[in-house]
């Protein structure tokens, strides 16, 4: 399998718990697949809603394609996801509990189809981004006197 990341999504990390994540098709025009391959895309204040039975991934940007004309597709147009009715229902039943939402955090190709990673996500407190910043500080500060110890030896 062949899989070429696309967007990242970091900010997810920071500003969520992330409990599970999900792989799900994305139903695109031309223009919008032309303008993803050239890396295009913004995924940061995306997320994902249940409407009617279908997922929706909402707030994504994607660029203009240059080359097209008067065929471009809008950039921040509600786009399907594609994904098995279980796996909807699953969300669906999941969002609906207090607190919870869907957020993508990786759009990339794999086999040359556009796939985006789902994370059902619950909100960080501001002192959970606290002690998720403390925790990232000690372990650099860890590898630098890990890595200076190896050194001086």
């Amino acid at each position: 399998m062949k899989t070429k990341t696309v967007s990242l999504n970091r900010k997810a990390y920071h500003d969520y718990h992330i409990l599970e994540s999900i792989e799900a098709g994305i139903a695109l025009t031309g223009t919008e697949v032309k303008s993803l391959r050239a890396g295009r895309v913004n995924i940061r204040d995306g997320y994902a809603r249940p409407e009617r039975g279908e997922l929706w991934l909402y707030n994504t940007h994607i660029a203009r394609y240059e080359a097209a004309n008067r065929y471009n597709h809008e950039p921040t147009r509600p786009r399907k996801l594609l994904l098995h009715r279980r796996q909807i229902n699953d969300l669906s039943a999941k969002v609906m509990q207090k607190g919870f939402t869907i957020v993508p955090l990786k759009l990339y190709f794999k086999n040359g189809k556009a796939k985006v990673e789902l994370g059902l996500a619950r909100g960080k407190r501001l002192y959970d981004k606290r002690q998720s910043i403390a925790r990232r500080e000690t372990e650099r500060e860890m590898e630098r006197t890990m890595k200076l110890a190896k050194a001086l030896k």
